[in-house]
């Protein structure tokens, strides 16, 4: 076949779109969450590091219920592409279920035994009894949180991207608000430090929920009324929906506890130290937040495409998505390292912490370019069909090589904090050599709609390397 030239033009614009809203929406959640860490700093840095802890089980619920987004997102853009809306209704019920059963089990956990919970991350008492209250409060919000989630999830993938941008930019500004009035004590209410924050994010989780559906409503947003048509599925619906999902839900619950264990050994180094990541979380989770923003670029317009049969589309789309993310990533690492001093210093690191949070700093900024293109390859994957390469790969390299490496630095080689947490990105070189050569083998396009199917033959035409995997899309993974 005729090899067309690449429209750039009209690619870029169809990424902007998608990418820039949600990377704006999860920007300002950010933003949000680090206001949060600037007012909490003020009560001192072991408040600061409870806090940052009970935020980690917060992280541990996200691994949990994310492998469904990533899975509803598969099936939903690709039925977006066909216009199949009982698919697309069918598949959010499904998806929305499986979060909210997460949602409720970790807020019984969070609301019921955080004493437990708190003592597994770490074993400094006058940071834990900062952490427990806050956490048993901020857990009443999961149900919230995850819904929000789910819609949001929903919304994007039929391109519906500026509804949770403005929701988040109402959630933000209540939960700034409402953190000033309530730990500093405001407006006639009592000063309740740590706990007020926690209320505060509560009530800004229900305001962005409420948020959405108003928007959405106003707008006759269709598939997110649509109950009965949620709830429209039978045993079949739900096998396949796991067949493919299986992978995703696997994966993200594994990394979910990597991450935890790596909380774990992390949170029992110093004081100073758990103080730095507490604050350094949040700045990570700027990065990550902002840049999802390609990831779930890449999981609409890859999607879309395979789902419409314009598979060869799909391929060439992917491999410039990750050009461009990791091209805009070395920028906004280089910007962000010349101000990271000041940044850390107004989140009241001093002296060894800041010291600490500044060594973070560099290391992540030099291993986040790389990290960042692995997880858009990775979301790219799942959504033209192949949950498995990805995930296995970041599975295999977590628990053969950075586990270990961390488990050894920290207590058989007793090495400073920062080579410890160096150890967890030693994999991501490696694994973006691996993930390039799948990229361009083409072997990740796997359609779920009849539409990707019937194009398939002409594509494997086009990519040999690809063909015979295609055709039996499970053979090698569970060879």
């Amino acid at each position: 076949m005729k090899r067309t030239s690449f429209d750039w033009k009209r690619f870029l614009k169809q990424v902007a779109v998608i990418a820039i809203p949600v990377a704006l929406q999860n920007l300002l959640t950010t933003t949000g969450s680090m206001v949060d860490t600037v007012m909490i700093a003020t009560l001192g840095e072991k408040v600061v590091g409870g806090v940052g802890l009970s935020a980690q089980f917060s992280s541990l619920m996200f691994a949990c219920y994310w492998g469904f987004v990533g899975g509803g997102m598969l099936f939903i853009s690709q039925y977006w592409g066909a216009r199949d809306e009982e698919g697309i209704s069918r598949s959010y019920g499904m998806t929305w279920t499986c979060m909210m059963t997460v949602a409720v089990i970790f807020c019984i956990l969070g609301t019921c035994l955080p004493e437990t919970v708190m003592s597994m991350y770490t074993d400094k008492e006058n940071i834990r009894q900062h952490a427990v209250p806050y956490l048993r409060i901020v857990a009443i919000g999961y149900p919230f949180t995850v819904f929000s989630m789910a819609a949001a999830a929903l919304l994007r993938s039929t391109e519906r991207v500026r509804i949770p941008l403005v929701a988040s930019i109402v959630s933000v500004f209540t939960n700034v608000f409402l953190n000033w009035v309530l730990i500093f004590g405001k407006l006639g209410a009592p000063a309740m430090g740590a706990k007020g924050a926690a209320i505060a994010t509560v009530i800004a989780n229900a305001v962005n929920l409420l948020t959405m559906f108003v928007i959405a409503g106003a707008r006759r947003y269709p598939f997110l009324f649509r109950f009965r048509a949620h709830f429209r599925w039978n045993g079949s619906h739900l096998a396949e929906y796991f067949r493919k999902c299986l992978p995703i839900l696997i994966g993200e619950l594994f990394i979910g506890l990597s991450a935890m264990i790596i909380n774990i050994i992390l949170g029992h180094q110093s004081e100073e130290a758990i103080a730095a990541v507490a604050v350094f979380r949040t700045i990570e989770g700027m990065f990550i937040s902002f840049f999802s923003g390609f990831a779930n670029a890449s999981s609409i317009v890859v999607g879309k495409a395979v789902g419409a049969g314009e598979l060869e589309t799909a391929y060439q789309r992917a491999k410039r998505l990750v050009l461009l993310c990791g091209l805009a990533m070395f920028a906004v690492s280089a910007v962000f390292q010349c101000v990271a001093t000041p940044v850390l210093s107004a989140m009241s690191l001093s002296g060894e912490s800041l010291r600490i949070g500044r060594g973070m700093v560099w290391i992540f900024g030099a291993a986040v370019i790389i990290r960042m293109c692995n997880w858009v390859q990775n979301d790219t994957y799942r959504a033209a069909g192949d949950a498995v390469t990805g995930t296995v790969l970041e599975l295999s390299f977590m628990y053969v090589m950075v586990l270990p490496a961390m488990y050894t630095a920290a207590y058989v080689i007793k090495a400073p904090f920062l080579w410890i947490f160096s150890m967890c990105y030693i994999d991501e070189i490696i694994r973006f050599v691996i993930m390039q050569v799948h990229m361009y083998s083409g072997r990740w396009v796997r359609p779920v709609t009849p539409e990707g199917q019937r194009a398939l033959p002409a594509f494997c035409r086009n990519h040999p390397k690809a063909a015979e995997r295609l055709k039996n899309p499970f053979r090698k993974a569970r060879g």
